[in-house]
């Protein structure tokens, strides 16, 4: 089996991030697991940017007159729920 060939990717931190990196005793395989984990787990909407376009939240403000937000008892974490109490979804 053939190794895959690896390529050094460098990036600009901060002092603060170079402070706290310092202290991971495997910076590099660290840096790849949280980078592939954000790519893994970004917002399907935003692509991971954090930011909507106007475009986009007058796609979300329409999905929102019959979806929404709610958070789970159970677990607490926020999820998408279709209808509302004034708006049922209709599938």
């Amino acid at each position: 089996m053939r190794n895959k060939k690896q390529e050094t990717i460098t990036f600009k931190a901060d002092e603060a991030l170079a402070k706290a990196l310092h202290t991971v005793p495997n910076k590099s395989e660290f840096i790849r697991n949280a980078i592939l984990n954000a790519l893994e787990n970004g917002c399907p909407l935003c692509q991971g940017t954090g930011i909507l376009t106007s475009e986009q939240r007058s796609h979300w403000a329409k999905f929102l007159n019959t979806h929404s937000l709610q958070k789970c008892e159970e677990c607490k974490a926020v999820h998408l729920v279709c209808g509302s109490n004034d708006n049922p979804c209709r599938h």
